[in-house]
């Protein structure tokens, strides 16, 4: 059955699309059956993937999470065999609006996701820079999250309302949900600030950062535009083995 993780973190600017278009991809280059979830209306990772949000059919997340659309109708292939994709659509944004009368409308993406989740062995959500209810159900269905977290001052100023997010749906809504880890992005290791930030997190919160950081690379920021994750675009940059690194270290987790 595949693990279910979430990327997560309600400041936006952090990494969370790239970590999500990059660990997906490097976790399919490993040969494992992957499937990234755009739960985002912005629909970067839908673009960041080389789909176009305005032409895919009414086969959206949108459309899945209002009842228009089984799960396994919005399934894509990708330029990579073993990565398949859940695309998004601007109308993400009139779902949680849609969703406010229906029953438990805090599991409408669980419920979804447990139809298609035995044909992968992980799940990859890239969540909306807010805690709304898609966001919501993104961690209700998760079985842990990761937060990418950039080495800034107020980037650590919305930690305590993301960890007091997690620990309600946790109490409320998904007792299972587990924080994966910090995951240390944009990382400038000549920058005092920087190294001053990871140790900070690292002293609040130990054995929950992973060991592998996400340095500044040109490469993957190039990649999007090119509507490739970094490990198509450049395989030898060092943000492709960021991510390779990263994938490799969720894999051990899970074993």
């Amino acid at each position: 059955m595949g693990k279910i993780i979430a990327i997560a973190n309600q400041k936006g600017g952090v990494g969370k699309t790239t970590t999500a278009i990059n660990l997906a991809a490097s976790l399919a280059v490993l040969e494992y059956k992957t499937l990234i979830v755009d739960a985002d209306p912005q629909a970067n990772t839908t673009s960041g993937l080389n789909f176009n949000p305005d032409s895919q059919e009414k086969r959206t997340l949108y459309e899945v999470l209002i009842g228009e659309c089984p799960v396994e109708n919005a399934v894509f292939d990708s330029e990579l065999p073993m990565l398949k994709v859940i695309t998004s659509h601007i109308d993400l944004v009139g779902a949680e609006i849609e969703m406010l009368e229906l029953e438990e409308r805090e599991s409408i993406l669980k419920k979804a996701l447990e139809k298609v989740r035995e044909e992968y062995d992980y799940i990859i959500m890239d969540c909306a820079p807010s805690l709304g209810l898609i966001t919501v159900n993104a961690l209700t269905a998760a079985d842990s999250v990761i937060i990418p977290v950039q080495p800034e001052f107020f980037a650590l100023e919305g930690l305590g309302k993301l960890l007091n997010t997690i620990k309600l749906v946790q109490t409320r809504l998904n007792t299972a949900l587990k924080i994966e880890g910090f995951l240390f992005t944009m990382f400038d290791n000549r920058l005092r600030l920087h190294n001053q930030v990871v140790e900070e997190v690292k002293t609040h919160f130990p054995d929950m950062s992973f060991q592998t950081v996400i340095t500044r690379n040109i490469r993957l920021s190039e990649a999007p535009s090119f509507g490739k994750p970094a490990i198509l675009y450049d395989a030898v940059s060092a943000g492709a083995n960021n991510y390779l690194s990263l994938a490799k270290e969720i894999i051990d987790r899970s074993r």
